[in-house]
């Protein structure tokens, strides 16, 4: 028996409600699990209380909302205890471009707000505040609706609102064109690939940062590694110990960055972010975890 319209209206929703959730919650995983439990939330519903609903969207998108601040809420705990640097996924941006049916983000996801960069930045915000700040900053959602999404007034969500793009802006993440961004990241390349220590510090930003993931999984750096020498004496670390491993560029959510390939399949991905004509930041995700959806997309 064919399911009613105002079903098939809602189970057309689900690519939106995975690129919201995403960006809320940093991990695809989360995010899946986050949009089965609106829809269980949806078909708790009787018939004729689905069916009464003006705006499923609307409606998918308010319930998927608190469900994901109920979410972030309990991720704080979890990644306290989490073994090493917790990173947002990397996106595979080929499966993207895509626009395969079965890719859990949509098409629409090449812009910043999938960008590490930008998702690192916003878990330093309050669950609230990064609630907000995706509904209405990405999403373009009303006020009067984020309120009633997150249980607040609509002058409270302008305020969490503005104190999260306070934040945003404050953070050292800036954006440089794409042109740049793939200089700097094919000279920070040809640094590593020569081996020469001063060569490559030369291309890093006095303030480097990199962060590793493994999850405690794989072996990773259990905390950040700061500062040009240190960076640089860890990169090529890596490169001698896992001579096993073939790194090739690779288009990411942030720009050029690199797959790291062993016997077949991508194990790492880093990504780079670039200000000022050095690399600022650097994120290496070994978390197999955190892998899957680019295995998918090469497979």
């Amino acid at each position: 028996m064919h399911e009613p319209a105002v079903d098939d209206e809602a189970i057309g929703e689900r690519r939106h409600l995975l690129s919201l959730a995403f960006r809320m919650l940093g991990t695809v995983a989360e995010a899946e699990d986050a949009v089965q439990e609106t829809y269980a939330r949806w078909y708790r519903l009787d018939q004729d209380e689905r069916e009464a609903i003006r705006s499923p969207r609307g409606w998918l998108t308010r319930v998927a909302s608190r469900v994901c601040l109920d979410t972030l809420a309990s991720a704080r705990a979890r990644r306290e205890r989490y073994v090493g640097p917790w990173l947002p996924e990397p996106v595979p941006m080929g499966a993207l471009q895509r626009g395969e049916t079965e890719d859990p983000l949509q098409r629409a996801s090449l812009d910043e707000s999938v960008s590490g960069a930008l998702l690192t930045v916003l878990e330093s915000l309050t669950p609230a505040e990064r609630v907000v700040f995706v509904l209405h900053e990405v999403f373009a959602v009303p006020f009067p609706e984020i309120a009633d999404a997150v249980g607040r007034t609509a002058a409270a969500c302008r305020q969490l609102a503005t104190a999260a793009r306070r934040k945003v802006r404050a953070s050292p993440v800036r954006r440089v064109s794409r042109r740049e961004h793939d200089a700097v990241v094919r000279a920070f390349a040809a640094a590593t690939r020569s081996g020469d220590l001063g060569r490559l510090v030369a291309t890093l930003d006095p303030d480097v940062v990199l962060r590793s993931d493994g999850g405690g999984i794989v072996a990773a750096a259990r905390k950040p590694v700061l500062g040009p020498d240190h960076v640089g004496r860890f990169v090529l670390g890596v490169l001698r110990k896992r001579t096993e491993v073939e790194v090739r560029e690779q288009e990411t959510g942030d720009g050029l960055g690199f797959a790291m390939w062993n016997e077949g399949r991508i194990v790492g991905v880093v990504t780079v972010d670039v200000r000022a004509g050095l690399v600022t930041s650097v994120r290496l995700m070994l978390n197999p975890a955190k892998l899957t959806l680019w295995n998918r997309a090469e497979s």
